[in-house]
């Protein structure tokens, strides 16, 4: 009784797999040279008009803070706290924008 389905030759699915097998590493190291890429990369968000900047890298590390001394009035030491939050979360959107950039070149897939 012959076979029925599968592939021709009966030896599995080799032309497929090995192309997908290939695309999965393209993949794989298009998305370590975007890690690396972001790794490098700095980004700064500022708050307060630039009273306070703070700059990290693509993996959220933090490099450089920077904060005018006209921003630090010991008698209200929460609105400096706010600045500089609000400096990270700057920095940090930035970053997020950044990668899904990437994301889509790398055909919608994260890292």
């Amino acid at each position: 009784m012959a076979k029925r389905g599968g592939f021709p030759g009966g030896m599995g699915m080799p032309g497929n797999m090995n192309n997908m097998l290939k695309q999965a590493q393209r993949l794989q190291r298009q998305m370590e040279e975007q890690q690396k890429l972001m790794a490098e990369t700095e980004y700064t968000g500022t708050a307060g008009g630039g009273a306070v900047s703070i700059t990290l890298t693509g993996l959220k590390e933090m490099k450089k803070v920077s904060i005018d001394p006209e921003a630090c009035d010991p008698e209200d030491v929460e609105t400096l706290e706010e600045l500089v939050m609000l400096a990270f979360n700057d920095a940090a959107a930035k970053i997020e924008q950044a990668a899904e950039g990437q994301n889509g070149k790398l055909g919608g897939f994260g890292f």
